[in-house]
């Protein structure tokens, strides 16, 4: 996507990139100037030479992706996009970081166009973009035939120091070479200044040969300025099909900065306005004028405008191609482009299964494995994986190969022990579009990778996590692996939904409502032990999911002594409690909420027709930490939960020694309300 120009219009360019930063972190008065300063050539040498993208339709599916991973440097993708033509106005990076601006202070994924990735969190934009690459290759292998490469674009991502010290980017980069993703890219802005000054103070291993060892193609760079050796370095990285590249670029963080280029601390650029008077040398320094501030040369706007034009052009031919593919291929091309929609075929759930009482009892961590599999056979872009647990999470499509480098059409993906890599490159292939992905691991394990997480409910990715093993009936494992504090903390995390299935209905009902979802994420906590299937489940569980919680026994009476209020596995005990209740003549009204949030979302009218407000005494039954509840109970009510550690030995041991048995709960019942 080269057009002609001369070096003069490149410097110009590079430098309105760096002057808008300026310009709008002074005005903002905070901010982070440095990166976008020294990144500036590097961005605008893949932006202009490489990047195939039409600011004119920022959503055209064959694009290539671009992650700015350290997202702190966000002005350098709002100068980006505001002179390519995505939609943003000087007036938009005048209001940096302003409220209800659209540009925040950091990028943020659906509220600017042209932003591929909530980024910020450092670590996480590598990981994402390792998820993009997945997507891409995957895609590609099951759609693309010959001559009719409708699936072809690489991801490229722009990353600092910081990102390569964060964890996250080791297990990315290792799962990333291991898969052999020859169309990632990632362009290495090496400053040598972290945010508190020298990074010698904090790191000095060869990058080089760590890459090399995770199987990238290693390149340097170390003129910063040099625009032709950067664009044939991103050259050499496409020309390599079997290996993943890291180029490395030596560049001077606040370049241009009199006094503060270079360093870091409170001294330098990284995280503060250069004040005024700098920005008067700096601009000098640059050959910039003084006023007005904002300036953008006619020029840069002009060849910037050429370059639109040539991503149209590009798209267009792409558009061509795929009207050729839909005569070629009618069908595949119709299943493509519903993939490229989001949209599930026809009969997409009508294998789900559906469980009658008599049903042997079965763990949700099984049943969940049977509805990964109804639906995986309906839905041909349904895939994941697990963190080296498959065979514990029960997350395997049985039949189908292994996602890997000899095959990427395969649907089974093996994260190996990268808990976090594994969530932050499940939101990348659901950035990227045109998959159903879904990760899991022990739900104790979720700890590893709540940023990913918490980013996947911040973009309202529709992912789903299958978090197995969810309470201390996880019994000889102890309280390592015995989650106590996890389903309350996720619940914590805005907009992600939690599903706590009672049994095998539940449990497909809540795989039914998660897959057809567009906005996400969705947690599904399972149980490793063996529950029965509930009476009325194979109805009320379809039928209720979208509530999130609904009367399953009413108990024989309109007006109940007391209401249990239970989640997953505690269901079943529940009806146990309600039937030693009966034998003493009290009325007890079970519930199932396999929902909180979904429940606490319902209208006014319905949650008072399932938990009744007039009924005071109310019990909630849940083996996690007791918080959270209050809303349900109304201040009347109390939690039959756990507040300390669990312990190793048999589950059942364990259960009854931690009060989850029908008597001792009775005990409680009847202590509170019927002394």
């Amino acid at each position: 996507m080269h057009t002609t120009t001369t070096a003069a219009v490149e410097t110009l360019s590079i430098n309105t990139i760096r002057t808008l930063t300026i310009d709008a972190v002074e005005k903002a008065n905070m901010g982070h100037p440095g990166m976008p300063m020294g990144a500036a050539p590097m961005a605008y040498a893949l932006w202009a030479r490489h990047l195939k993208h039409n600011p004119g339709n920022a959503r055209w599916a064959d694009r290539d992706r671009f992650v700015l991973s350290a997202g702190h440097g966000s002005m350098l993708l709002y100068s980006l996009l505001y002179l390519s033509g995505y939609g943003l106005t000087l007036d938009d990076i005048k209001q940096f970081r302003q409220w209800g601006s659209l540009t925040p202070g950091h990028p943020e994924f659906g509220h600017t166009v042209g932003v591929e990735a909530t980024t910020g969190p450092l670590g996480q934009g590598v990981a994402m973009a390792v998820g993009m690459a997945m997507a891409e290759a995957h895609m590609g292998a099951v759609y693309n035939r010959e001559g009719y490469t409708v699936v072809d674009h690489h991801t490229y991502a722009i990353c600092g120091d910081g990102d390569l010290m964060e964890g996250i980017s080791s297990e990315a980069a290792s799962l990333a070479g291991h898969l052999k993703l020859g169309k990632l890219v990632v362009l290495y802005d090496s400053n040598d200044i972290s945010l508190d000054g020298e990074l010698s103070m904090s790191f000095s291993e060869r990058v080089q040969n760590r890459f090399e060892s995770y199987g990238w193609q290693y390149l340097r760079v170390d003129e910063q300025h040099d625009v032709n050796a950067i664009a044939e370095a991103i050259a050499l990285a496409k020309a390599d099909t079997e290996r993943p590249t890291l180029i490395e670029i030596k560049t001077t963080i606040g370049y241009g900065s009199p006094n503060k280029a270079g360093k870091g601390g409170h001294g330098g650029t990284h995280g503060s306005p250069l004040g005024k008077e700098e920005v008067a040398l700096t601009k000098q320094a640059l050959n910039w004028p003084a006023e007005p501030d904002f300036y953008v040369p006619a020029e840069v706007l002009a060849h910037f405008a050429e370059l639109k034009n040539a991503g149209a052009e590009r798209e267009q031919a792409w558009l061509e191609l795929l009207a050729g593919y839909r005569q070629a291929y009618p069908e595949l091309a119709a299943e493509f482009e519903r993939a490229l929609q989001g949209e599930l075929p026809e009969g997409w759930n009508a294998k789900l299964p559906r469980y009658a009482a008599d049903h042997a009892p079965i763990s949700t961590r099984s049943a969940s494995g049977q509805a990964i599999n109804a639906l995986a056979a309906a839905n041909p872009l349904l895939l994941g994986g697990s963190a080296d647990l498959a065979s514990s999470n029960m997350t395997m499509i049985n039949g189908a190969p292994a996602f890997d480098a000899a095959n990427y059409a395969g649907r089974n993906i093996w994260f190996g022990v990268r808990e976090f890599a594994m969530g932050a490159a499940l939101n990348g292939m659901l950035l990227h579009g045109g998959v159903k992905a879904f990760g899991g691991t022990f739900l104790v394990f979720s700890d590893y990778l709540r940023g990913a997480i918490r980013l996947s409910a911040l973009m309202k990715l529709p992912v789903v996590y299958v978090f197995t093993h969810d309470s201390i009936a996880v019994g000889e494992d102890g309280p390592t692996h015995q989650p106590i504090e996890q389903i309350p903390s996720l619940r914590l995390i805005p907009d992600l939904t939690l599903f706590r299935p009672a049994d095998a209905n539940e449990t497909a009902a809540a795989w039914e409502y998660a897959l057809q979802a567009k906005q996400g994420p969705f947690v599904l906590a399972l149980t490793r032990q063996n529950l029965p299937v509930l009476p009325g489940t194979s109805e009320l569980a379809f039928a209720n999911i979208g509530r999130g919680g609904y009367v399953l026994d009413a108990g024989g009476s309109d007006t109940p002594d007391v209401q249990l209020i239970a989640t997953g596995s505690e269901v079943a005990l529940a009806l146990d409690v309600q039937k030693q209740l009966a034998a003493e003549n009290i009325h007890a009204r079970v519930v199932s909420v396999p929902s909180r949030e979904l429940f606490e979302q319902q209208d006014e009218a319905y949650r008072n027709s399932v938990v009744l407000p007039q009924v005071k005494a109310k019990v909630v039954i849940e083996m996690a930490y007791p918080s959270g509840w209050d809303e349900v109970l109304g201040g009347d009510g109390f939690v039959v939960g756990i507040r300390k550690f669990g312990a190793s030995a048999k589950a059942d041991k364990v259960i009854r020694e931690y009060g989850f048995t029908p008597e001792a709960i009775v005990q409680q019942i009847k202590a509170r309300y019927f002394a």
